[in-house]
C-alpha cells in the first residue's frame, strides 16, 4: 500500500496556544499524563456508547483499557487505548486545529493583556489537553484507527509551525500517543518520565479513580551477561515476561450507592483524602442528577486540625471531573467557615480553564457550593436529635468556626443559628440551643439575653448579671472571639431579638412592679441628681453619662454601653488588627441602694468642695471597670489613690 505524507501548518491561533501551553498555561508539567489518560478514558467511554447505539459496529468491548509503555533507552513514553479512535479528518480537526469558536478572539485578548491567568475555558477538546505533551516532549507521534474503519492515521509534530499526517495500515483500533521525552531537568521542573515509580505516582495522584484499568508492564530485570546461568544451571533467555500491572484502583466510592460500600472502605478513603488517621465523625453522600450532574463524598472529621484557625491553612475539597483529578484544595466549593470538611466532588461537566487548574466562577460552581453547604448543615441538624453525643463532639471541635458563617452566609444564617449551642446560666455544664432557650423564656420576655466575655466565670461574676440572676432570667454566656462580632450583626432568632445585658437600659420589672416602685424611683432621681451631675463632671474624660441603675443588686456600680456602641473587647480586636477606632465613652451606672453610693451622696451633700470626693469618684469608676475585665487608663494612679484612702481607714 502506498501512503502519502502531507505536511500541514497549524492554524495561527493553534501555534500561539502551543507556545502558551509550554510556557504559561500549565504551572505543573506533571499534568501532561493526566490529560493523555483523560483523553484515553473519554475514547473508551465513547466506544462503549457507540457500540450500544450502532449494532452494526463490530468491536470488542470485553477488555477496554489504557496501556502506558516506557522505553528508557529510546526515552519514549506511550499512552495507548483501544477506544473509539479517530479518522484522518478528525485528527486534522481535533489536533491540527482548535475546533472551538472564539478561540482566536481569546488568544488576541490574551496577547493584549499578557495575562496567562485570564479567563480560559477551552478544556474539553482533545486538541487542547493533547498540546500539554509538548511541555515534556520534543516530538509527539499519534497513531489512531477509528472503530469500524480499516485505515489508520499517523500524525507527527515537533510542536512548532507544522505537522505531518499520513494514512497507514495494520494499526490496532484506538489511539496511541508516543512522546519523545526531553531530558530530565530539575531546574525546569522536568522529571524523568521514563521512571516507573514516577508514572505510578502520577497515575495514583491524578487518575486513580478512572473507570478503566490503566496498565503498565512491570519493569524487567537487566539482561544477564553472556554465560550467566540461573540456579538450575539454565539461562534466562526464555523467562516469561511479567504480567502488566494495573496502576489505578478504579474505586470511586462516590459513584457507588451507599449500600454497596462497606464502612471500612469509607474510613480508608477518608484517611486517603484527609491524611488523618482517626475515623471520621460523619460521612455525607450526595448525588445530583438532571441538567447538571455531580457526586460528592464528604466527611466531617472527629477532631479539629491544628491549623483550623491559622490564616494560611489549606482548605477545600478535592475536585474531579469525570473521575479525573483537577485540584486538591478547591476553596470555591466550600465556604471558609466549613473549612474542616474533607472529601471529593466529581462533576460530569464543569467550566475550567485550559490547564484545568482554575475554576471559572460560573453558575454551576455556585449551585454545587450551595447544595454542599445545605447538605452539611442539614446533616449536623439531624445529628442533634439522632445522636446528641456526636453532635456535642462536632460543636465542641468546630462550633467556633461554624459561627463565622453567621457573619457572611446570609442564606444559611437561620440554619446555623438552629444548629448552634451556647453556654448558659440555665445549666452550669450542658450548653443550650437557641430553640431550647426560646422554649424556656419567661412569659412576657421579649429578648434573648446575652453577654460576651473572656470566660464563663468572668461573665457570671460580672455586676451586669445581678438583676438577671435575681429575677431568674436566663443569659447566654458567649466567650468565643467571634461571638463579639456576630452578636452585633445578627438581629434575631425566631422573632426574638438578641439583647446584650451590658448595653442600653435594662428594666426587668413587670408593669405592676413598675407602678409599685414608681414613686420610689422618682424620689431616688431627685435625691441623686446633684451627685450624678458632680460625677459626670469629674469623670468627663472617661464616661459620657452617669445614671442610676436598675440592673445592680449587690455591686455599687457598673459600666454599660449605649445600645449601638462597639464593645470594649471588639474595640480592642480592631486595634490589634491595625484599625483605628475612635475612643468610645461609656455610661457609669450606680446602685442607689448600695452603702458606698448612699454614703458618697451624703458626703457630697455635706461637703461638696471636699477634694477627696473626686478621688472616690475615680475609685468608683475604676472598680466598675475592673469588675467587667477592663483595663485602667492609669493603673499606678488608681493603686496610689486606693492605698491612700485605705490608710485613712486604719
Amino acid at each position: 500500500m502506498t501512503t502519502q505524507i502531507e505536511t500541514l501548518e497549524f492554524q495561527a491561533e493553534a501555534r500561539q496556544l502551543l507556545q502558551l501551553m509550554v510556557h504559561s498555561i500549565y504551572s505543573n508539567k506533571d499534568t501532561f499524563l493526566r490529560e493523555l489518560v483523560s483523553n484515553a478514558s473519554d475514547a473508551l467511554d465513547k466506544l462503549r456508547l457507540e457500540s450500544f447505539l450502532d449494532k452494526d459496529l463490530r468491536v470488542d468491548t470485553s477488555d477496554l483499557h489504557i496501556d502506558i509503555e516506557v522505553d528508557r533507552e529510546q526515552r519514549t513514553l506511550t499512552v495507548r487505548d483501544n477506544g473509539i479512535g479517530m479518522s484522518r479528518d478528525e485528527v486534522i480537526q481535533l489536533v491540527g486545529t482548535i475546533a472551538k469558536s472564539g478561540t482566536a478572539e481569546f488568544l488576541r485578548k490574551m496577547k493584549e493583556s499578557k495575562d496567562a491567568a485570564a479567563s480560559r475555558d477551552l478544556i474539553g477538546q482533545f486538541g487542547v489537553g493533547f498540546y500539554s505533551s509538548f511541555m515534556v516532549a520534543d516530538k509527539v507521534v499519534l497513531l489512531t484507527r477509528r472503530a469500524g474503519q480499516d485505515e489508520a492515521t499517523r500524525w507527527e509534530s515537533g510542536g512548532e509551525a507544522t505537522y505531518t499526517i499520513e494514512t497507514v495500515a495494520d494499526a490496532p483500533q484506538g489511539t496511541s500517543v508516543t512522546l519523545h521525552l526531553k531530558p530530565a531537568d530539575q531546574e525546569d521542573q522536568l522529571a524523568d518520565y521514563t521512571s516507573a515509580w514516577k508514572i505510578r505516582e502520577l497515575v495514583k495522584r491524578y487518575s486513580d479513580f478512572i473507570a478503566w484499568p490503566i496498565r503498565m508492564a512491570a519493569e524487567q530485570p537487566a539482561a544477564p551477561a553472556a554465560g550467566d546461568t540461573d540456579a538450575e544451571g539454565g539461562t534466562d533467555a526464555e523467562a516469561t515476561p511479567a504480567a502488566p500491572e494495573t496502576l489505578n484502583s478504579m474505586k470511586a466510592l462516590w459513584a457507588r450507592s451507599r449500600d454497596e460500600v462497606a464502612e471500612d472502605e469509607y474510613k480508608e478513603f477518608y484517611r486517603h483524602v484527609s491524611h488523618d488517621w482517626t475515623d471520621p465523625l460523619e460521612t455525607i453522600h450526595i448525588r445530583a442528577e438532571g441538567t447538571f450532574e455531580y457526586q460528592a463524598l464528604l466527611f466531617i472529621p472527629s477532631h479539629a486540625p491544628m491549623d483550623l484557625f491559622m490564616r494560611d491553612a489549606r482548605r477545600g475539597v478535592q475536585l474531579y471531573v469525570k473521575r479525573v483529578f483537577i485540584m486538591d484544595d478547591c476553596e470555591a466549593l466550600v465556604p471558609e467557615y466549613l473549612r474542616f470538611v474533607k472529601g471529593v466532588v466529581d462533576a460530569q461537566d464543569l467550566s475550567l480553564n485550559v490547564s484545568r487548574e482554575i475554576l471559572q466562577q460560573d453558575r454551576q460552581i455556585q449551585l454545587m457550593r450551595r447544595r454542599l453547604v445545605k447538605k452539611v448543615l442539614s446533616t449536623v441538624k439531624e445529628m442533634m436529635t439522632a445522636d446528641p453525643d456526636r453532635y456535642h463532639t462536632f460543636w465542641t471541635e468546630f462550633g467556633r468556626a461554624v459561627k463565622e458563617g453567621l457573619l457572611n452566609d446570609f442564606d444559611n444564617r437561620e440554619t446555623i443559628l438552629e444548629i448552634a449551642s451556647f453556654a448558659s446560666t440555665h445549666d452550669a455544664e450542658k450548653p443550650t440551643t437557641l430553640r431550647g432557650y426560646v422554649e424556656r423564656m419567661k412569659e412576657g420576655q421579649e429578648h434573648i439575653y446575652v453577654m460576651t466575655g473572656e470566660s464563663r466565670s468572668m461573665i457570671e461574676n460580672s455586676p451586669h448579671m445581678e438583676a438577671f440572676r435575681s429575677k431568674g432570667y436566663e443569659v447566654l454566656l458567649l466567650t468565643d472571639p467571634v461571638d463579639e462580632v456576630w452578636v452585633e450583626s445578627v438581629p434575631e432568632f425566631d422573632g426574638k431579638k438578641f439583647q446584650s445585658i451590658a448595653k442600653g437600659q435594662v428594666d426587668l420589672d413587670t408593669e405592676d412592679e413598675k407602678k409599685a416602685t414608681e414613686a420610689e424611683r422618682e424620689q431616688q432621681r431627685a435625691d441623686f441628681a446633684g451627685l450624678l451631675s458632680f460625677l459626670g463632671t469629674k469623670l468627663t474624660e472617661d464616661v459620657k453619662e452617669v445614671r442610676l441603675s436598675s440592673r445592680l443588686t449587690t455591686s455599687p456600680a457598673c459600666i454599660v454601653g449605649d445600645a449601638h456602641d462597639v464593645t470594649p473587647t471588639l474595640e480592642k480586636m480592631y486595634r490589634a488588627m491595625g484599625q483605628e477606632v475612635p475612643q468610645i465613652k461609656r455610661i457609669l451606672e450606680l446602685n442607689p441602694t448600695h452603702p458606698l453610693v448612699t454614703g458618697l451622696r451624703t458626703a457630697y451633700e455635706e461637703r461638696p468642695e471636699d477634694p477627696a470626693l473626686g478621688e472616690t469618684a475615680e475609685l468608683l469608676y475604676g472598680m466598675a471597670l475592673l469588675a467587667e475585665g477592663g483595663e485602667l487608663r492609669e493603673p499606678a494612679r488608681f493603686i496610689r489613690v486606693l492605698a491612700d484612702r485605705l490608710s485613712h481607714t486604719l
